[in-house]
C-alpha cells in the first residue's frame, strides 16, 4: 500500500520495497512541481536524483522485500526544498563507493546513482550509516 500526505510543509510518501513502485516517484514529483511551481529544470534534477535514490533503497537496502518500505520525505525551507529517502537495510559504506567515470569502469551497467545525485543535488548528505540520503535543492 503506497501512502501519500501532501500537508503543509512536511509531505511524504511511503512505498512498499517493490521495483514497480519506483514510477510512483513521478507523480510525488510532479506534484511537488506543481506546489511550488519549480522550473523544468529543477523538476528533472529532483525527478532523476528521487528516483535514484528510490530505486536504491529498495533494490539495495531493503533487497526488494516487499515487508519493508521506503519513506520519502520533503521539507520546505525558506529558500531550498530537502527530500529525504529512507530504507529499512544496513546502510553502506558510501565513502568507498567506486568511481563510475573512471576508464575501466566506464563501460559498466549501473553504478551511476549516487554519483548522479552527487551531480544533481546542490547538497547530499547521508543519514543511518547510509539507509537515509538526504537531497536539497535551492530554490
Amino acid at each position: 500500500m503506497c501512502k501519500q500526505n501532501m500537508g503543509s510543509r512536511l509531505i511524504m510518501l511511503r512505498l512498499p520495497s517493490n521495483p514497480g513502485n519506483i514510477a510512483m516517484v513521478e507523480s510525488f514529483v510532479e506534484r511537488v512541481v506543481q506546489r511550488y511551481k519549480l522550473t523544468p529544470d529543477l523538476y528533472g534534477n529532483i525527478l532523476i536524483s528521487l528516483t535514484e535514490a528510490v530505486n536504491n533503497a529498495i533494490i539495495h537496502g531493503n533487497h526488494k522485500d516487499d515487508s519493508k518500505t521506503v519513506e520519502i520525505s520533503l521539507q520546505k525551507e525558506k529558500d531550498s526544498l530537502s527530500f529525504r529517502v529512507t530504507d529499512e537495510g544496513r546502510g553502506f559504506d558510501y565513502s568507498s563507493l567506486p568511481d563510475p567515470t573512471s576508464p575501466d569502469r566506464i563501460m559498466e551497467v549501473g553504478g551511476r546513482g549516487v554519483f548522479l545525485m552527487h551531480q544533481l543535488a546542490d547538497h547530499l548528505k547521508y543519514h543511518n550509516n547510509g539507509s537515509t540520503v538526504e537531497l536539497h535543492f535551492n530554490l
